[in-house]
């Protein structure tokens, strides 16, 4: 369990650290964990990462609901 809350949180924030690392800074915080790869941390990371992306749908679904 702990490595999918691990993977969620490095999902969450990878976007961010993707952005960071093209400008070539931060480098000691990595955006995927290797050291913690697994099933359940790539599930994690997998949800993580996906989240921005499934919170911008349900909002422009949910404007249209509305109407």
């Amino acid at each position: 369990m702990e490595d999918f809350l691990w993977g969620f949180w490095n999902g969450l924030t990878a976007w961010i650290l993707l952005i960071i690392h093209v400008f070539d800074a931060w480098e000691r915080y990595p955006v995927y964990n290797v050291g913690r790869d697994g099933g359940w941390y790539q599930f994690g990371f997998l949800l993580g990462a996906g989240s921005p992306f499934l919170g911008a749908a349900n909002a422009k679904r949910g404007r249209r609901e509305d109407r």
